[in-house]
């Protein structure tokens, strides 16, 4: 089932217009309404479902630095910055606590991988730090004995998904923005070549600027309009333990299983990196530009062929605005969790600390995490569709990003000046003669 999500109340009326419509609910697009709000813009967010109802309350809650794509982290590091200062400046929790990341293993040529990050990390003076075996013990309560080291930054952060998006979307309805669920963005209009509204379920919002922020979503609403964004969709399973003894303060990725500490006191665990992949038509229209990326994650990528691929392929790409659209018949994606994978890493994580054996599993459940083929987020102007945004495609990523990646699509909306640069995101790299290579991230 869904992990819940502390609810918003949406706005009563749509409103005839506004400065800039953001099209999803999730931790970037709230985050994107919060920032224009503060600037005194009018901003209207439309959710089809809840706020933070997909993947953004699904993730494993890390924000972290180390071991990222070098283009994203003057985005984590501007991100990290507002994660410090949010609840102060929002008055509301979010959950944040700056406990630090670990990377641990128990493989010499993975430690060695490691070490080979550091000089991203250099670059902007984050505190990344290899570990051998007594630095580990130094972080970690009884690390298991084969565990040779790690990769640790303590100035990475956690906070809590299922509290973040909801209380960022609050924040921004102080500041003036207007929030509504339930109300599913059907497509764009436009008036001599360019936007000039949103087509929605419950009526037309006339606007010049739109940013699309929907996920999983995002490639078929582009689509809808004939813009190509390479996206394909994964599903990971994610676990919530009862109340556990406290063996390490943050996230810690280790062999065979991936924990967060809680501030219920449990964690949240996971089979590291593994995921179901379902065949869909898109993976075929994609398969040459994904390929690079599937290589490396071969292993940890299941496979599979059945419904999904029908339900697809019989997705409607044209629709009519004034009628219903595919995004009103499936309010929320709520996957089933593969409880296989789930199994597994629960007795893992009770393998390395036998201190966890009376743990129990209070909730389970999954999420569908949308990809581009260099695992890179696309920020930026649809150039072929004047006054539309995208930022979409983040990978199993976004969520610590989350707040600097609303806030830089924001500014590229409204045309400010950008607070990092905004080139390694842009849409058209996909489509430049050379193709993407995947990114230089360590997990």
């Amino acid at each position: 089932m869904s992990p819940p999500v502390t609810p918003v109340a949406p706005d009563s009326s749509l409103p005839a217009a506004a400065d800039v419509v953001v099209i999803g609910g999730g931790i970037i697009g709230v985050s994107a309404a919060w920032h224009l709000a503060k600037q005194g813009i009018s901003v209207a967010l439309c959710e089809k479902g809840v706020i933070g109802g997909e993947q953004s309350s699904r993730n494993w809650g890390y924000c972290r630095q180390q071991g990222r794509d070098p283009a994203e982290l003057p985005l984590i590091i501007d991100s990290l910055r507002i994660w410090r200062g949010i609840e102060a400046e929002i008055g509301e929790k979010v959950g944040f606590v700056q406990g630090g990341v670990l990377y641990a293993t128990d493989d010499p040529e993975q430690l060695a991988n490691y070490e080979s990050w550091l000089d991203h990390g250099r670059q902007y003076q984050i505190d990344t730090r290899v570990l051998d075996r007594r630095g580990l013990e130094d972080v970690v309560t009884d690390p298991p004995a084969h565990w040779i080291g790690g990769l640790y930054t303590a100035s990475d952060g956690r906070a809590e998904p299922a509290l973040a998006a909801p209380a960022i979307a609050r924040a921004a309805q102080r500041a003036g923005a207007t929030i509504h669920t339930g109300c599913a963005a059907r497509g764009l209009n436009f008036q001599g070549g360019r936007v000039a509204g949103v087509a929605t379920e419950q009526g037309e919002i006339r606007t010049n600027t739109v940013i699309c922020a929907g996920g999983a979503w995002a490639g078929l609403f582009c689509k809808r309009h004939g813009v190509a964004l390479p996206q394909l969709a994964v599903r990971a399973s994610v676990q919530r333990t009862t109340a556990a003894p406290e063996i390490f303060t943050g996230g810690m990725s280790a062999p065979g299983f991936s924990i967060r500490r809680r501030t219920d006191g449990g964690y949240t665990l996971a089979e590291g990196e593994s995921h179901v992949f379902h065949l869909t038509p898109d993976a075929f229209r994609w398969f040459r530009a994904f390929q690079p990326l599937y290589k490396p994650q071969k292993a940890h990528t299941h496979i599979r062929f059945g419904w999904p691929f029908f339900e697809a392929l019989f997705t409607r790409t044209r629709w009519p605005l004034d009628g219903p659209s595919p995004f009103e018949d499936m309010r929320v994606l709520d996957p089933k969790p593969d409880h296989q994978f789930l199994d597994r890493a629960i007795a893992k994580f009770k393998a390395a600390f036998p201190v966890m054996q009376d743990v129990g599993v209070a909730e389970r459940w999954a999420g569908m995490i949308d990809v581009t083929p260099d695992e890179r987020a696309v920020i930026s102007p649809v150039e072929a569709l004047p006054g539309f945004y995208l930022a979409a495609g983040f990978s199993g990523h976004g969520f610590g990003i989350g707040p600097a990646a609303g806030k830089l699509a924001a500014e590229l909306a409204t045309g400010a000046a950008t607070t990092v640069d905004p080139t390694p995101f842009r849409l058209d790299r996909f489509f430049s003669q050379s193709a993407p290579r995947g990114s230089s991230k360590t997990r």
